[in-house]
């Protein structure tokens, strides 16, 4: 029991730093908050608006492949160390993992995530969908009938 001495010292000693320093921060705190001192602190640029939209979709696949090819290169380096103890065992394997990745890399490229150029057509026309239907063709304007022609006559008689 004696050798766990000094792991229990440091951790009261760790605990009672957490605890001061929280207290001592709540003391010794200037309490003068204002609108800037409130606001998110990014890297001392000012945020001038908002985003105004989203991430695309297309951004996340990217940090998908980024985050992909990561992992295959942490894997691949201990296999590159040690693929003569590994055999065809280790030959296999790594085959197999490089053909996973290769899958996956190719079901990004066909989402679209390479393609940061202007929007793409969809390359692939659904049969249902008629490339001569418009918002003009296929949307029917309700209880618009009559309007114009009540507020002529109404500019008319005044």
């Amino acid at each position: 029991m004696a050798q766990y001495l000094p792991v229990l010292a440091l951790l009261i000693l760790a605990i009672l730093f957490a605890a001061l320093s929280f207290v001592a921060s709540k003391l010794l705190a200037p309490r003068r908050p204002t609108e800037e001192k409130l606001a998110p602190y990014e890297c001392g640029i000012v945020p001038g608006r908002e985003p105004p939209q989203r991430f695309p979709v297309r951004f996340y696949l990217v940090a998908m492949l980024f985050v992909i090819f990561d992992i295959e290169m942490v894997f691949l380096y201990p296999w590159a160390v040690t693929h003569q103890e590994l055999g065809v065992f280790g030959l296999v394997s790594i085959l197999l993992f490089s053909a996973m990745v290769f899958e996956s890399f190719v079901y990004l490229v066909s989402k679209g995530a390479l393609d940061w150029g202007p929007l793409q057509v969809n390359r692939r026309q659904s049969p249902l969908i008629d490339a001569g239907r418009t918002t003009s063709s296929t949307v029917r304007r309700v209880g618009g009938e009559g309007r114009y022609a009540e507020a002529e006559r109404k500019g008319a008689a005044a």
